[in-house]
C-alpha cells in the first residue's frame, strides 16, 4: 500500500493535536466541561463547529460526570464520540468509567495528565489515570504531539474493533501545553481509515434492546469474563491497528518504544513524554561514561504488554521502573513497577529491579536524577522505593 503524504505541517500543542484527530475522525457527538489541563481541547473542537468545519452535536453538560454519561448515552445509540478530562474530573466520572466498559461503547476520551488533590494541584502526574488503570477501558499513553494525533485516530479504529473505550493519556502542560510540529492527515483518507461500522446491538426503537440491566448472580460474573477476554484481544487488534496506520500514513509506534536496548546492560522503563525525554538523554549520558544503557517507553499500558516488555528486557542485567505515580501503601509504590514485577513473576522470570517514584505535582526531574538511576543499577540495585527528587 502507498504511504501517504500528509496534507500539512501545523505548530500544535498536543490538546490542539486531539482537537484535530477528532474532527478528521467525523465525530457525531462531543461532550465538554472545562477543567485545566484539557480546556483548549474542547474549546478548539467548539470552534470547528461553530464554524462548520465539524457536523458534530455539541453538549454543554454541567460537570464531568455528565459529560461522560452523555457520550455513554450517545455511543449506545451507535454515535462516535469523544470527551475529555484531567485529575479530578477524571475522578468525579470513574463510576461511569465502568459503565462504559461494562456496557462495550466504543468511546474515546482524551486525558492530558493530571495531579489529583488534595492538596490541590494543576500540574503534571499520572495519579489520575492509574487510577483509572482497572476500570477495563484500554489506555494508552502518547509522548508527543504527532503521536497524539495519531494515537487519538487509532483508538477509534481500536475501539470500534473490540467494542471497548479507549484513553489516551499523555502529560498536562509538559505536553498539552507545549507547541510542536504536527504532520495532519487528509481528512478524506483518515475517514477511509475509519469505516463506520454497524455494531450488532444499538439502542433502536425499530429494534428494542436492554443495555446495562440488572444481572443476577447467575450472569454477572459471565459478563466481566468477556470484558477480560476483549481486552485480552485488544492486546493483538492494538497491534495490527498501528501497524496498518503505519502502512497508510507513515507512522507508528507499536506497543513499547525502545532506546539504544540491543546491547544495553541497564534499562529504564518509564512512560509519558517527559520521562522518556530527559531518560533517553540520560543513557546517552551514561553510555558516554562506560555504562550500557537504554530506555523502554511503555505505550500500550492497558492491557498490559507483557510479551513485549519481557522480551525487551531479556537481555539487561537490571532494570529500573520510573513512575509517575504513586499507590499509597502498596508493596511496591509505583504501579507500573508493579505491573511488570508481576509479570516477571508469573512467567519466571527473576532480575534485579528498581522502584523509582518521581515528578509527582511536575517536581522537575533532571537529567542527571535519571543518570543516577543508572548508577544504582550498576553498582546494586536497591530493595526499597525510591522517592527521588523528594526533600526528605
Amino acid at each position: 500500500m502507498q504511504v501517504q503524504k500528509a496534507k500539512h505541517v501545523e505548530a500544535l500543542t498536543s490538546n490542539y493535536a486531539v482537537a484535530y484527530a477528532v474532527k478528521a475522525a467525523d465525530v457525531d457527538v462531543i461532550a465538554v466541561y472545562p477543567i485545566t489541563p484539557q480546556t483548549t481541547i474542547v474549546e478548539k473542537l467548539s470552534e470547528f463547529v461553530a464554524n462548520g468545519e465539524l457536523n458534530a452535536e455539541l453538549i454543554h453538560a454541567e460537570s464531568e460526570h455528565s459529560a461522560l454519561s452523555a457520550v455513554v448515552g450517545a455511543a449506545a445509540t451507535g454515535a462516535r464520540v469523544f470527551t475529555a478530562t484531567s485529575s479530578q474530573g477524571l475522578e468525579l466520572a470513574h463510576e461511569v468509567l465502568h459503565i462504559a466498559s461494562g456496557m462495550r461503547l466504543p468511546i474515546v476520551i482524551a486525558v492530558p495528565t493530571r495531579a489529583v488533590s488534595a492538596p490541590i494541584s494543576i500540574h503534571n502526574d499520572y495519579g489520575d489515570v492509574m487510577n483509572a488503570r482497572d476500570t477495563g477501558w484500554v489506555i494508552l499513553i502518547a509522548a508527543s504531539a504527532q503521536e497524539v494525533y495519531d494515537t487519538v485516530i487509532q483508538a477509534y479504529r481500536l475501539a470500534e474493533s473490540v467494542y471497548l473505550p479507549v484513553i489516551v493519556a499523555y502529560d498536562g502542560f509538559l505536553m498539552s501545553h507545549t507547541v510542536e510540529p504536527v504532520e495532519l492527515n487528509e481528512e478524506e483518507e483518515v475517514r477511509k481509515f475509519l469505516p463506520r461500522v454497524v455494531r450488532p446491538y444499538t439502542l433502536n426503537p425499530k429494534r428494542p434492546v436492554t443495555m446495562g440491566p440488572l444481572a443476577s448472580p447467575d450472569w454477572y460474573y459471565e459478563f466481566k469474563y468477556q470484558q477480560v477476554l476483549a481486552l485480552r484481544e485488544a492486546y493483538k487488534i492494538a497491534k495490527e491497528v498501528d501497524a496498518e496506520y503505519g502502512r497508510r500514513f507513515g507512522r507508528s509506534y507499536g506497543v513499547l518504544e525502545t532506546y539504544r536496548m540491543e546491547d544495553a546492560d541497564y534499562a529504564i522503563v518509564t512512560y509519558g513524554g517527559a520521562a522518556f525525554g530527559n531518560a533517553k538523554a540520560a543513557a546517552d549520558m551514561a553510555r558516554e561514561r562506560g555504562i550500557a544503557a537504554g530506555v523502554v517507553r511503555v505505550r500500550l499500558y492497558r492491557p498490559f504488554p507483557t510479551a513485549d516488555i519481557l522480551k525487551a528486557l531479556a537481555g539487561v542485567k537490571a532494570f529500573a521502573v520510573l513512575d509517575r505515580a504513586i499507590m499509597f501503601g502498596s508493596p511496591a509504590e509505583g504501579p507500573l513497577y508493579k505491573d511488570i514485577a508481576t509479570a516477571m513473576f508469573m512467567n519466571g522470570v527473576d532480575k534485579p529491579a528498581l522502584n523509582v517514584i518521581h515528578g509527582i505535582g511536575q517536581r522537575t526531574m533532571y537529567v542527571e536524577d535519571m543518570y543516577k538511576i543508572y548508577t544504582m543499577l550498576r553498582d546494586q540495585p536497591r530493595k526499597e522505593v525510591i522517592f527521588m527528587g523528594v526533600r526528605i
